[in-house]
């Protein structure tokens, strides 16, 4: 398998894979493939494996992708601006990711679920209960709303990180949600009542952006709609079209 990105921080994913080889994505990831390339929809590592991702807020399937009578290539896309890394798992390791992370893998890469430590942090946290767990040997490719940042910790050290900004981990890595501070702080400090407290040794990958704050900022622009829902549709009350000035 080849691999290559495409872009700077507007990233797609591009897989060469010669016959044999597949790799599998979240549902509605593709972005184009060549024509030899076969995809099939199952719900990959059976029934209760479905049903878990289902229960985490993903999709009950996965898309898997092969090629057919020679080398072709698949494109994944992020669900918003951002980049896309590759983690390559060496069959010894595990990776713990944020459940909007996880783009595609090969198909020797097990995907399966974990939950957060605390009832606390999935409430008011900001990520939900689930995580996903990457095990097995072989490239997981993870996007990141904005940019990667790579923290390495060393035995004992200590990161904290705003809510929703951490978004993978070496499974060496101890994690915690925690309370920002005192009352005053959690309430009028801007950061949120938790934050993801990280303990190496191990690597983390935390993300420049987050889902909350790109939507926030377009929050601005969009067309604000007034009156009735027969207004809203271009109607008007004697079934006539209307359209708006300008």
């Amino acid at each position: 398998m080849k691999y290559k990105t495409l872009g700077k921080n507007l990233q797609a994913l591009v897989i060469q894979l010669t016959p044999g080889e597949k790799v599998y994505g979240e549902v509605g990831s593709m972005v184009y493939m060549s024509g030899n390339m076969k995809m099939e929809t199952q719900a990959k590592g059976g029934f209760m494996k479905g049903l878990k991702r289902k229960l985490s807020g993903e999709s009950f399937f996965m898309t898997e992708f092969t090629p057919a009578g020679g080398t072709g290539i698949v494109s994944f896309g992020g669900n918003c601006p951002g980049t896309i890394k590759s983690l390559e798992l060496d069959g010894n390791q595990q990776f713990l990711v944020q459940k909007d992370g996880f783009l595609c893998a090969e198909d020797s890469i097990d995907l399966d679920i974990a939950y957060q430590k605390k009832l606390s942090g999935t409430l008011f946290g900001g990520h939900g209960m689930i995580l996903q767990k990457m095990t097995g040997k072989g490239n997981v490719f993870i996007h990141a709303a904005g940019d990667f940042i790579k923290k390495d910790l060393k035995q004992g050290e200590v990161l904290k990180v705003s809510t929703g900004h951490s978004l993978a981990w070496e499974d060496s890595v101890d994690f915690d949600i925690q309370r920002t501070g005192n009352v005053k702080s959690m309430l009028f400090s801007g950061e949120g009542m938790f934050v993801t407290t990280f303990r190496g040794p191990g690597k983390v990958w935390l993300q420049s952006l987050t889902m909350k704050q790109f939507a926030s900022s377009l929050e601005p622009y969009l067309p604000k709609q007034k009156g009735s829902s027969s207004s809203k549709s271009g109607l008007s009350k004697s079934g006539s079209i209307s359209f708006g000035k300008g």
